[in-house]
C-alpha cells in the first residue's frame, strides 16, 4: 500500500454502528463531519411530518458521550460550564442545556449534562468539536479530582414525536419501556448499563437512547417493524430550525459569546461562581443578538446572507431553510442592531434584496406554530 493509498483510506468517513441498517433502507449516505451518515431516506419533508405529527427515529451515534466520576465532579463542570451545574442537582437523572466557553467567552461548544448524583455526570457533546472538547476537558480535568471517560463503544437513537412514548411502551424491552414513561421531561436515566433521556432536538416529545451498538441494532429493527419512520439530517435540520434550535458552526462558534447568540437565559453572571469565560461575559458591551425571520418574498433563506435596513448592513443569517410546518422560508440571524417582532429587514440574495420580518422563535412549539409576528 502506498502512502496515497493509506491517506485515502484514514479519509474515509467513519460509520455508526447502524450503517448497515441505513443501507438496508436505501438512505443518501453523506460525510457529515468524517461521519457518513443518513442525509434521508426518500423523502425529507415527510420525515419532517412523521415528527412533527407521529413518530421518527434519527441516529445520532456521532454524538460524543463521555461520563465523569469523582469526588469534585461538580466543582469541574461549575467551572466549566456555563450554566450552573447546581440547577439539575435537585433531581437525579435532571438534564441541563449549555455552553463550554473560552477565557472569551466564545462557545467552544453547546451540551447536554445528566445529572446523575454528585459524584457522576454524563455529557453528551457534538461529533464535529469532539476532538477539542476532549482536549479541552482532559486538561481541565488534571485540576480536579475525577476521573474523565469518553464512550465511543456506545451507540445513540432518539426517537421523537408526539407518539414516541407511545411507540416506546410497546417496542421498548419492558425494563426500558417503564424507564421510559417514568421520566419527566428533560430528565434521564439508567436501566442497567443502557440509558435513556427524555430530551431531543426537534421541539417535540420523546426520548434519547444511549445503549450498546447491540441493543441499538436490534432497536432499531424493531422500531422498522413497528412502522417507525427512519428520519436524516435534512429533516432533522428542519425540525431544530422550527423549534429554534442552535447548531454548532452556524448559530454558536468560539468568535461570539452566548450573549450574542440568543442564549443568555442559559447564564447565571450574578452570583459568586467564577466559570471560564464569566469575566468576558461580565465586561462585554456587544450590541449583537440574535433574531428570528419570516420571508415574505418568493425564495429560501440560507446561511451567511446579510441582512439589511434600506443601505445598512446590520448582520448576517446563521442558519436558514424552508419550513414545512409553515410552508414558508425560516431563519436565525445574528444582528448588530436592536430590532423589534415585526420589523421589516431585506436579505441580499444574489443580486436582489428580498423582504423579511422579525419573528419570535421557536417558530413550532410542541407540533404547532406560535404567534411568531406578535
Amino acid at each position: 500500500m502506498t502512502n496515497s493509498d493509506t491517506a485515502a483510506t484514514s479519509a474515509q468517513p467513519k460509520k455508526t454502528p447502524l450503517h448497515a441498517q441505513h443501507q438496508a433502507l436505501n438512505a443518501k449516505i453523506v460525510d457529515f463531519g468524517g461521519w457518513a451518515l443518513p442525509v434521508n431516506y426518500g423523502s425529507q419533508i415527510d420525515e419532517h411530518n412523521a415528527v412533527r405529527n407521529n413518530c421518527g427515529m434519527f441516529d445520532v451515534s456521532h454524538m460524543t458521550v463521555s461520563d465523569i466520576t469523582g469526588q469534585q465532579t461538580l466543582p469541574f463542570l461549575s467551572k466549566l460550564l456555563a450554566n450552573d451545574i447546581s440547577k439539575a442537582s435537585n433531581q437525579s437523572g435532571k438534564a441541563l442545556y449549555s455552553c463550554m466557553l473560552n477565557q472569551q467567552g466564545g462557545v467552544i461548544d453547546d451540551l447536554i449534562v445528566y445529572y446523575i448524583s454528585d459524584q457522576h455526570c454524563r455529557l453528551v457533546t457534538n461529533a464535529g468539536t469532539n476532538q477539542k472538547d476532549m482536549a479541552w476537558l482532559q486538561q481541565h480535568a488534571t485540576d480536579f479530582d475525577i476521573t474523565f471517560e469518553e464512550r465511543p463503544e456506545l451507540a445513540l437513537i432518539a426517537i421523537q414525536g408526539p407518539k414516541a412514548l407511545d411507540i416506546c411502551a410497546q417496542v421498548l424491552p419492558p425494563e426500558l419501556a417503564t424507564l421510559a414513561g417514568s421520566l419527566s421531561r428533560f430528565q434521564g436515566g439508567f436501566a442497567g448499563q443502557q440509558f435513556i433521556g427524555r430530551t431531543g432536538y426537534t421541539g417535540e416529545d420523546g426520548v434519547e437512547l444511549i445503549v450498546t451498538a447491540e441493543l441499538a441494532n436490534s432497536l432499531w429493527s424493531a422500531l422498522t417493524d413497528a412502522g417507525v419512520q427512519a428520519c436524516g439530517l435534512g429533516a432533522r435540520d428542519t425540525l431544530r430550525l422550527e423549534a429554534g434550535m442552535s447548531l454548532y458552526g452556524n448559530d454558536l462558534d468560539e468568535n461570539h459569546t452566548p450573549l450574542e447568540s440568543g442564549l443568555k437565559w442559559t447564564l447565571k453572571l450574578d452570583d459568586e461562581r467564577d466559570f471560564i469565560g464569566k469575566q468576558a461575559l461580565m465586561n462585554s458591551n456587544s450590541e449583537k443578538n440574535l433574531v428570528g425571520l419570516i420571508l415574505q418574498d418568493r425564495g429560501v433563506l440560507r446561511g451567511h446572507q446579510e441582512v439589511f435596513i434600506g443601505d445598512q448592513l446590520v448582520g448576517e443569517i446563521t442558519s436558514g431553510t424552508f419550513s414545512p410546518s409553515l410552508e414558508q422560508s425560516i431563519g436565525l440571524a445574528r444582528v448588530s442592531k436592536r430590532l423589534a417582532v415585526g420589523d421589516q429587514v431585506e436579505i441580499a440574495v444574489r443580486n436582489k434584496r428580498l423582504l423579511a420580518l422579525v419573528a419570535k422563535y421557536p417558530f413550532i412549539k410542541n407540533g404547532k406554530a406560535t404567534n411568531t409576528l406578535g
